[in-house]
């Protein structure tokens, strides 16, 4: 059995990691941390999980945590970078849920998130989880950088056109839209359900903490700097991204449908879907499923529709699927649910 610590574990995130490791085969959690609910059961927090479990929270003591095989960070930015040194010189693996090391240029991370990095030697160790671009360097990691959700989204739906050089790169367009959970658990004005209920509106549309994630994804699969209008806009859904991707073709010969079926082929995680299609986002719910569709406007444009539950493929998901990689498992191990629907 693996032996799994978790940091930070109250938020949506941790709840769904929660969820799918109390159901993973191979996995005994060990730990489950707190700093302002040590004590309490997690059922308590998570009342979903009657009947799973009798763990409660606790301290986020480096000594407990050291004798896990692997320790997943679930905190919000800036944290795990503070302890991930120890937990790495004790032999501990670690998948960071945030985005501590993402990014591969530091001084653009402490740009963007407005923190000074405390292990900025680790940063070019870290591999960037992404299992359908980094599946051979992810199982040999010991640390792994769970990508963010929108980017999950936007990467994987760009992927083929950009690997082949078929798009123009400077001129890529990403309109994404995510339900209300993105936004985390902490209670905020903003997301209240009397704020977003009945309404939709675009955020970050001057520059996005995630933009420089995937032009640095995109820049590694095009071998070159791509060039990306990215705006992400909060609808009033609970969970669930939908990214609506643009691209101007450079080959008008070139099948697109043909394209994705055979990038993806052999991905348990992506679904290319069949010409025509219009994904939508309750079909992924609560699954670890990327859908994707493609469409042809005209010879010289593509359009890419993409659909993922932001908590589970854009997260907790995704970190499953590292961590079966990274112990030699098969990557479906504790992740074939079936959405629900309605």
């Amino acid at each position: 059995m693996i032996s799994i610590g978790i940091v930070g574990a109250t938020g949506y995130t941790g709840g769904e990691l929660l969820r799918l490791l109390l159901r993973h085969p191979r996995v005994e959690i060990a730990t489950v941390t707190s700093r302002g609910h040590a004590g309490a059961a997690l059922t308590d927090w998570f009342p979903n999980l009657r009947g799973e479990t009798d763990l409660c929270f606790s301290e986020p003591e480096l000594e407990d945590l050291v004798k896990c095989d692997l320790v997943f960070f679930a905190t919000p930015n800036g944290t795990a970078m503070h302890m991930v040194p120890q937990l790495l010189d004790a032999g501990t693996r670690v998948i960071d849920l945030g985005a501590d090391f993402r990014l591969k240029d530091v001084h653009l991370w402490s740009q963007w998130y407005g923190l000074e990095h405390t292990c900025p030697e680790l940063v070019e160790e870290a591999v960037y989880g992404l299992p359908e671009v980094n599946r051979q360097v992810i199982r040999a990691a010991r640390l792994v950088a769970n990508p963010g959700c929108y980017p999950t989204a936007v990467q994987l739906g760009f992927l083929p056109l950009v690997e082949l050089g078929l798009v123009d790169l400077d001129h890529l367009v990403a309109d994404a839209k995510s339900g209300v959970s993105g936004a985390g658990r902490q209670p905020k004005q903003n997301t209240m359900l009397t704020e977003v209920a009945e309404s939709f509106r675009a955020y970050g549309a001057s520059g996005h903490r995630h933009l420089p994630e995937i032009q640095q994804g995109l820049a590694r699969a095009a071998g070159r700097p791509v060039e990306l209008m990215f705006v992400p806009h909060l609808v009033p859904i609970i969970r669930g991204i939908h990214a609506t991707l643009y691209a101007r073709l450079l080959d008008s010969e070139v099948d697109v449908q043909a394209l994705y079926e055979q990038r993806f082929r052999n991905e348990a995680f992506v679904d290319v879907m069949p010409p025509g299609s219009h994904p939508e986002t309750r079909t992924v719910r609560g699954i670890n499923v990327c859908r994707i569709a493609v469409h042809r406007p005209d010879s010289g444009r593509v359009v890419v529709l993409v659909v993922e539950d932001n908590l589970v493929k854009g997260a907790a998901g995704q970190a499953v699927q590292n961590m079966n990689l990274m112990f030699g498992l098969n990557e479906r191990v504790g992740l074939t649910d079936i959405a629900v629907i309605p």
